[in-house]
């Protein structure tokens, strides 16, 4: 069987602690060979790169493995990956760097789909610079990011289009080529979050059409970091450097102060991890990638289906939108109990699974704070179908 779950979950100790790990739009439990290859680099000694003895070059070892890693991921140039500590961060630098370049009339493009993570960054810069800021919405019912709209969002002089390729809130994956190519014709770059759909299947600079995506590992059980991707590497030397070195160039250029190269280590550890998903994937790690995120993709999107199922049939329950064919994830609602007090219940019967009171982004947008909050709950490539039963049984018992 190409798709081993029970090899996988062997290869991640922290789902064997009795618990049902259906929180996985938080971030997906570490393989145990990210844990030691973070380990390992803790324990090596590791300095400042640049300098010709062994730790200094050890830490170049890291640093250029980490971008070629990401690289491979998404099919792109090791020179157009920018590092960080976490995905807010870099995008709050690439939107200052953009923004320096902004003139009074432009405008930028927000989702109401968005994750704050897409949204916060590109609504300060925006302010500090007084540029406008529109929005894409979506559709109440099915939660969908309609495509047709942007034609007149696009109009006069927009320079960003920000759009998610898959809600980790309530699983919806907009049309991103389609909407990056409307973007592309009128000359407005896009970013691309990429949170949760690279963590359930193959997500390729390619065939998104983004001009930058940002790739946060914690999301598919790697450490928290993130990265920054650019299409076109050569826009980075056409951006303003808030690198502490002069002389910066490249990806450095959006990178400030010294690296975590543990956590550089454990963020290629984890991508080598995704090659192996698929018993039967061989040659270069590309070419794993691409079998094992497809077999991953393929794995999760029947196990969602089945959770879908089990969730519409429970009485009082309420899926948020219409998370057929996205993400592995979704919100429910309960007529009658808070979001909180349903997580707490789930708790107690040994499944985890988030209470969100609705108080940012999409579940704002859709009033869910109103209700009480919403249950999120979200399938990784090491969940089970009898985990999805334990959770439906649980909701079923529940008076």
């Amino acid at each position: 069987m190409p798709f081993d779950v029970a090899r996988i979950r062997g290869l991640t100790p922290a789902i064997g602690d009795g618990w049902v790990h259906l929180d996985a739009p938080a971030g997906a439990q570490a393989p145990e060979q990210v844990a030691l290859t973070m380990g390992t680099a803790v324990r090596a000694p590791i300095s400042q790169p640049g300098e010709a003895f062994p730790a200094s070059q050890r830490a170049e070892v890291i640093e250029d493995a980490a971008r070629q890693a990401v690289a491979d991921l998404v099919g792109a140039d090791p020179r157009g990956v920018v590092l960080g500590p976490g995905r807010e961060v870099l995008l709050g630098r690439l939107a200052d760097a953009l923004a320096q370049g902004w003139q009074l009339g432009d405008q930028i493009v927000l989702s109401r789909l968005d994750d704050v993570a897409n949204l916060a960054p590109w609504q300060r810069a925006a302010g500090a610079r007084g540029i406008g800021v529109r929005w894409a919405e979506i559709e109440i019912e099915t939660c969908e990011l309609p495509e047709w709209q942007y034609e007149e969002l696009l109009r006069g002089q927009v320079r960003v289009v920000a759009v998610t390729a898959g809600s980790e809130h309530v699983g919806t994956r907009p049309p991103v080529a389609r909407i990056a190519e409307r973007a592309r014709r009128a000359g407005a770059l896009t970013v691309v979050d990429g949170f949760a759909a690279a963590a359930c299947g193959p997500l390729r600079m390619e065939d998104l059409g983004a001009d930058v995506l940002v790739l946060s590992p914690r999301a598919w059980g790697g450490p928290q970091c993130a990265a920054l991707v650019f299409a076109d590497p050569g826009l980075l030397e056409r951006l303003p450097s808030c690198s502490l070195d002069p002389l910066a160039e490249g990806p450095e250029r959006l990178e400030v102060g010294p690296h975590s190269y543990p956590l550089l280590a454990g963020l290629v550890a984890s991508i080598d991890y995704l090659s192996t998903l698929d018993d039967e994937a061989t040659g270069e790690r590309p070419e794993r990638l691409a079998v094992s995120m497809r077999s991953a993709e393929e794995y999760m999107t029947e196990l969602l289906g089945k959770l879908i199922y089990e969730l519409k049939f429970i009485p009082r329950l309420s899926i948020v939108g219409d998370p057929t064919g996205g993400v592995p994830a979704l919100a429910f609602t309960h007529d009658g109990r808070k979001a909180q007090d349903v997580a707490a219940y789930l708790a107690d019967r040994g499944v985890c699974a988030m209470a969100d009171m609705g108080e940012s982004g999409v579940l704002e947008h859709l009033g869910c704070g109103e209700v009480g909050g919403v249950i999120r709950v979200g399938l990784a490539h090491y969940t089970t179908t009898s985990e999805i039963d334990q959770l439906a049984r649980a909701l079923n018992e529940m008076v």
